[in-house]
């Protein structure tokens, strides 16, 4: 018997799709709003990481570093529209980048009652229903079919729902793009692929490609790298209509936790910052880099102080 082939799986790289002189063609508020959103998750996911690692964050953490620029391209596009967003586990940087409360997000990952969950969930089920940010239960995938009601019962609505590679592995998650097909919601699905499902490669758990698998339900789909400008570009189109990205990205820290396997495959932010230089953008990018550090350092000390004194 012939063995399957694997080769309906794209190649990684951080060219995926790339569209030539996109950046250039950018405006310089749309390139310093992604940079901006960019930072901003980052500098918190790095607070995250070292006060976990200071004993000060004892909840589960599931950091987004590595992956935020796909947030960041999604929310630059269609936050405008007061999006429904339905995030999974490693969504700070969603969170974040979609406008959610600052304050309940440090309180949750601190333990204090003011968090979004009153502190005693952690990472997975962050939300704030008054931005239209919903979390999920920790169940792999499961905020796919939810997303598919959402959309359902607020049909002038745009649904984004976002969702890993693994995830998109489960039955149910795959029933849900057929639904959404089958009834043209208005959901935009964004596969965050870092090609592990914890520690397993895709090559390894399958033979096929989730966006032909969408195509196949009748979804537009495109598959590109986490260029911020390029997920943008994508996002602003796929609007309005069932559809799917699955953009290739590098998880920079574990699956949970804080630690790492040594460097990603492609290190997006430090691209970024040259791609920002290089249309003309680097003093810039320097100052916005300074301040989302700042405005970090300011919300996590006032949060600490509290709980310190709890």
């Amino acid at each position: 018997m012939k063995n399957p082939e694997l080769s309906s799986l794209t190649p990684r790289t951080a060219t995926l799709g790339q569209i030539e002189g996109l950046a250039n063609q950018s405006s310089p508020e749309l390139s310093c709003e992604l940079f901006r959103l960019i930072c901003f998750s980052r500098a918190f996911e790095w607070r995250v990481k070292a006060e976990a690692e200071r004993g000060n964050v004892n909840c589960l953490v599931y950091l987004s570093l590595g992956q935020e620029s796909i947030a960041a391209g999604v929310a630059a596009a269609l936050r405008a529209q007061k999006p429904w967003i339905l995030g999974q586990h490693r969504a700070h940087a969603t969170y974040l980048s979609f406008g959610g409360a600052r304050v309940p997000l440090v309180d949750e990952l601190l333990g204090l009652p003011g968090g979004c969950c009153g502190g005693m969930a952690g990472s997975p089920p962050i939300h704030d229903i008054a931005n239209r940010i919903i979390g999920h239960v920790g169940l792999i995938g499961d905020q796919v079919p939810v997303a598919a009601g959402v959309a359902l019962t607020n049909p002038g609505d745009q649904v984004i729902c976002f969702f890993g590679d693994g995830a998109a592995e489960e039955d149910y998650v795959l029933a849900a793009l057929g639904f959404a097909a089958t009834r043209r919601l208005n959901i935009l699905f964004v596969c965050e692929d870092n090609d592990l499902s914890v520690l397993t490669p895709t090559s390894v758990r399958r033979n096929w490609n989730i966006a032909d698998v969408a195509t196949s339900f009748g979804l537009e789909s495109v598959e590109i790298a986490d260029d911020p400008w390029l997920v943008s570009y994508w996002a602003d189109r796929l609007k309005g209509r069932p559809a799917l990205m699955n953009v290739k990205t590098c998880r920079e820290i574990w699956h949970v936790g804080t630690g790492n396997d040594g460097p990603p495959e492609w290190d997006r932010f430090q691209l970024t910052r040259e791609t920002m230089a290089h249309i003309g953008l680097g003093r810039n990018a320097r100052s916005i880099e300074d301040r989302a550090t700042a405005e970090i350092e300011e919300l996590w000390a006032k949060r600490l102080q509290i709980q310190s004194v709890s």
